[in-house]
């Protein structure tokens, strides 16, 4: 430990007193990886628990003595451990505030009771005892005086020594030289992965805030300065003496909202100063604070007028930010700005290398003799044809890369499938991560240079040599990220995919393997895509090799999870050769068979599902994989019984089934019955996609019924109880949901008990479970023995509570499922005694039209249930206004819903009075001349509901309601025909609207209502027959009177 204190862990060197650990990211994690030592060394080393220090560990705790329980004598200042030595000395002894702990025993229950103040406990502590060891083991085992701290010196010492105890010496000494490699190699990993910053990235923010600053409000900051105008020869404004540790400059900012901040820029973040001393001469290096990786994330912490100003000028920010620092990342000169980490690197024994990058138009090409078929110098003339294209897709920092393809590219221009354009969802292009190499000055571990020794035979080698180093390569462990960013720093990925050109079968596969390994990282998979490596691996998918097939399908899926990629796959006519690769011979009318399955062929095809289960995000792709004939493949791949193969080939239904023409061929293959089958596996990432394809095909009733009829329900009411696995629930529960419009579903759920398992579901679970449970609670309420199981099983009170989220999906379906249940007079009761109701008011203002519109429906159910319903309404201050207003809405659910509410609330007399004078009237009649017929029929519900107001009926006939009222006769739907009626038999209480009707050619279509089976649209359309007939006796006999 003492070791990683002096050469790893960062100290702060200004300021008085003694030196301190500094709070960085670095020294948090040294010290969580000693508490984790420590704290498992009393069970995992009792014997060596035990050893008594030569001098005990001293420091000031923040631990008071009430914290310790039993094992210790505990007084109001002091603490003394029961456990002592030879002596009778305590091991633990406390007086507050200092303490002293004289074993690891005690060490460890001392964190035990810090709980969350072990990390404040574990920096005092080696903060106070700089070279612990010396007081653990004694003054011959410093770790700071001399660089001979090895394993064996530490034994032979401790074998000459005559101690009786130097058996327990030896293991001690060995643990902490043990642990003390392991901390120096946790912090060269660390710092490996830190990204440096210099004086160029630095200079570009501050000349770009400078231009963003001012007076004015819009402006992200009133001033930002340097602290000093001299600038040194290496980028630098700090004074040398300052440079030393990795400082650059000094920024003065005043935000508009905060006091002013003084920030230091080093490089390893920057980081809050002291500001400037009381002469306003010199600054307070002393940091204050924790390290933040640039200026633009301190000023969004520490200002909210500087993030929501820079919120609303992020695109012009990020472009002249990205236009500024195209250009290599440089380090301040290394003779001139020396950082802790350089200091060490003499320790590394590393070979240096080179981090020029390549120069525009230049391709990093193999010098390989056997090398026959590839002409180099095509490749690089397309390269430097192609270099202006693909510039300006190049992100800040990104190395200059070309692609030199466009001869394969033009040998797919022809493919029907670049007509095909890409999903409107996929609007913008896929989430990709900023691009970042490791700096010149960073300590890399030993593996990042071997790398880049394999680089250089594999630029320079014969055939021989280039095989030898491919195999080198894949056994070092490239999961991890050095290694692979290590491959791309120094040229091997142009190598890599320049070897995929050649005739050499060994060289692909070795080229392959790589790649496909390396693919995992996201910024690989860029790279690979800048330099034309998909249009190779898409020509290789026809290759004879079955082997080199495999690995291309393999790698194309790991590149192909953005959508540039995709597309690119789709346009060099990927998808078709993919397709064609799920066709392993296996004849749809036989078995599968557990022999064929171990045949190259089957591995190709699982290859190729794995490839096209990626590029199915698109839906130009699912587009091409439909015409390309893939479904009729997937669906005999699906009779397999492999789980490896099935997966993929359900991932892609999966992906495919959220288009109708999918899901129409799917029914027509008879897909749903296997898909059912599977749900029995006992593979989870396989009973998941399965239940998500079901939930992506159940929008359809035949489908439905499906999955009924072939068993599915069951199993997906079994795998409810299974709540470990959240993304399996999610797909099933959202399964469950689509299956449940059908209402022989919810009978069987009913039976299958799946009802209360949905119930015990609405807490502590994801959102995307919750929109899922809930959905399907909404469905099955519907029917009257659901509404009273889900009350019974307590499912009200949960079910009101998540009316307060804000997840727009959620709102949805949790405002359906309450209105549901409010059918229910007891259910409404507990929904209103929980103010379920204002809480569905209140989600009127919500500004999502979905949401307004589903409060609205379950608010009528509420409405026409509770209680006193007319006190209720009344009772929500803004709220009559609030729903009239809605009136004006452009959403024509919104509309239907509010017109429903608004019939509940018109049947109370006052309410009806205030809503009146709120404008119900014009607004009503403005929306009468309407096409749709749901709107229709709730819009001539709430016409004839608001008639019995006042002079209300001769309102309508004056904003004109009455004649586009009698077109909706015309309608196919009975329930418009018989709101309609209702609206016209009311509205004839006033003679000139009769009139109106009668000019309209109302008589006609209300003699043809009367002999209409349903009685009330009988009584209704008589009724406003006899009226207009009653006026024109009236008017006769007056005529001839």
């Amino acid at each position: 430990m003492g070791v990683t204190l002096t050469k790893s862990a960062q100290w702060t060197a200004a300021g008085r007193g003694p030196a301190t650990l500094e709070v960085t990211p670095l020294n948090e994690a040294i010290l969580q990886e000693i508490i984790v030592f420590v704290e498992s060394f009393l069970y995992m080393y009792p014997r060596e628990a035990k050893f008594v220090f030569v001098e005990p560990l001293g420091w000031k705790t923040s631990l008071e003595p009430l914290a310790f329980g039993s094992g210790y004598v505990v007084s109001e200042k002091t603490v003394k451990s029961e456990e002592v030595d030879k002596n009778g000395e305590p091991l633990l002894f406390l007086s507050v505030p200092q303490i002293k702990v004289r074993s690891f025993g005690q060490l460890s229950c001392l964190l035990y009771i810090a709980k969350d103040k072990k990390l404040k406990e574990a920096q005092a502590c080696l903060e106070a005892n700089r070279d612990p060891v010396v007081k653990i083991l004694g003054s011959d085992y410093s770790t700071t005086k001399r660089e001979d701290s090895s394993a064996l010196r530490i034994l032979d010492k401790i074998i000459k020594d005559d101690d009786p105890e130097h058996e327990i010496k030896t293991n001690i000494a060995m643990l902490i030289q043990q642990m003390d490699m392991h901390l120096l190699n946790y912090s060269l990993k660390h710092i490996s992965l830190e990204i440096r910053l210099n004086p160029s990235a630095i200079k570009n923010d501050v000349e770009l805030l400078q231009r963003y600053s001012g007076k004015g409000e819009q402006t992200v900051l009133e001033s930002i300065e340097y602290t000093s105008d001299y600038e040194f020869s290496n980028g630098c404004r700090a004074p040398p003496w300052r440079q030393i540790h990795g400082e650059m400059c000094y920024v003065l900012v005043k935000p508009h909202d905060v006091e002013a901040l003084c920030i230091t820029c080093s490089t390893e973040g920057v980081f809050l100063n002291g500001g400037k001393t009381d002469d306003a001469t010199e600054i307070n290096y002393e940091r204050k604070g924790k390290i933040y990786k640039d200026l633009i994330t301190i000023l969004r912490e520490k200002s909210a007028t500087f993030s929501k100003n820079m919120a609303k000028q992020g695109n012009t920010f990020n472009e002249e930010q990205q236009k500024e620092t195209f250009q290599p990342d440089e380090a301040p000169k290394k003779e001139e700005v020396t950082t802790k980490a350089d200091a060490e690197k003499s320790t590394l024994q590393m070979n240096p290398i080179n981090f020029v990058r390549n120069p525009i138009g230049k391709r990093l090409e193999p010098s390989l003799n056997w090398k026959s078929t590839v002409d180099l110098k095509d490749h690089r003339s397309s390269g430097r044809d192609t270099q202006e294209e693909k510039h300006a897709r190049i992100e800040k920092g990104r190395s200059s890369v070309v692609s030199g393809r466009m001869q394969s590219a033009r040998k797919a221009a022809d493919k029907p499938e670049e007509i095909l354009s890409e999903s409107s969802s996929e609007s913008e292009e896929d989430e990709e991560p900023p691009d970042h190499r490791q700096e010149a000055n960073a300590d890399l571990p030993s593996e990042y240079w071997q790398i880049q020794k394999l680089v250089k035979y594999l630029k320079g080698g014969n055939q021989t040599a280039t095989v030898i180093a491919l195999c080198s390569m894949r056994d070092f462990n490239l999961a991890q990220e050095t290694c692979q960013l290590a491959i791309r720093d120094v040229g091997g990925l142009e190598v890599l995919i320049n070897l995929l050109d050649t005739d050499e079968v060994k060289c692909k596969i070795g080229s392959l393997k790589i790649l496909k390994e390396i693919s995992h990282n996201p910024q690989i998979r860029r790279n690979i895509v800048d330099l034309g490596g998909l249009p190779i691996m898409v020509n290789i998918l026809d290759s004879p090799n079955k082997n080199l097939k495999c690995l291309a399908a393999e790698t194309i899926a790991n590149v192909a999870k953005f959508r540039r990629a995709r597309q690119a796959v789709r346009q060099h006519g990927g998808i078709t050769k993919l397709v064609a690769l799920l066709d392993c011979g296996q004849s749809p009318s036989e078995p599968p068979q557990p022999s064929l399955y171990e045949t190259r062929d089957v591995e190709v095809a699982r290859c190729g599902a794995q490839a096209l289960w990626s590029c199915s995000k698109s839906y130009a792709n699912k587009e091409a994989i439909r015409k390309a004939g893939g479904i009729p493949l997937l669906a005999r791949l699906l009779k397999t019984s492999h789980e490896d193969m099935l997966i993929p080939v359900v991932g892609t239904l999966q992906e495919c089934a959220s288009e109708e023409n999918y899901r129409a061929a799917i029914k027509a293959e008879r897909i749903i019955e296997n898909l059912v089958k599977n749900l029995n596996s006992a593979n989870e990432q396989l009973q998941e996609h399965c239940a998500m394809a079901i939930y992506q095909c159940a929008e359809d009733e035949e489908t439905r019924d499906l999955v009924r009829l072939h068993g599915g329900l069951k199993p997906l009411a079994s795998l409810l109880g299974k709540t470990d696995n959240k993304e399996r629930l999610a797909a099933v529960t959202g399964a469950i949901w689509k299956c449940s419009i059908s209402k022989e579903n919810v009978t069987k759920f009913r039976e299958y008990r799946a009802i209360e398992t949905l119930v015990g579901l609405l807490s502590d679970q994801p959102e995307e479970v919750l929109v899922n449970v809930v959905g399907a609670l909404g469905e099955c309420c519907q029917e009257y023995e659901n509404r009273v199981l889900v009350r019974k099983c307590g499912g009200i009170q949960p079910l009101v509570s998540l009316l307060v989220g804000i997840n727009q999906s959620l709102l949805v379906n949790v405002t359906k499922a309450v209105g549901a249940c409010a059918v229910e007079p007891e259910s409404m009761m507990i929904i209103d005694r929980l103010d379920g109701v204002r809480l569905l008011w209140s989600l009127l203002k919500n500004p999502h039209p979905d949401v307004k519109a589903s409060a609205a429906w379950a608010l009528c159910p509420c409405i026409e249930n509770a209680k006193d319903a007319g006190e209720m309404v009344r009772s929500f201050v803004g709220g009559l206004e609030l729903v009239v207003n809605l009136l004006k809405s452009d959403n024509k659910e919104v509309l239907a819903s509010v017109c429903a509410a608004i019939t509940n609330i018109a049947k109370d007399q006052e309410n009806l009075a205030v809503i009146t004078d709120h404008g119900v009237v014009p607004l009503l009649s403005k929306l009468a001349n309407t096409n749709n017929d749901k709107l229709r029929h709730h819009l001539a519900e709430a016409i004839a509901r608001c008639c019995m107001w006042g002079r209300n009926r001769v309102a309508f006939g004056e904003y004109k309601a009455v004649a586009p009222l009698v077109r909706y006769l015309k309608s196919d739907d009975t329930n418009v025909h018989r709101a309609t009626t209702q609206a016209l038999y009311q509205l004839s209480e006033d003679a000139n609207n009769c009139i109106t009707m009668h000019e309209n050619g109302a008589v006609k279509l209300l003699l043809d209502m009367v002999g209409s089976p349903d009685q009330s649209l009988q009584e209704a359309a008589a009724g406003c027959i006899s009226n207009i007939r009653r006026l024109a006796l009236a008017t006769e006999k007056a005529r001839y009177a």
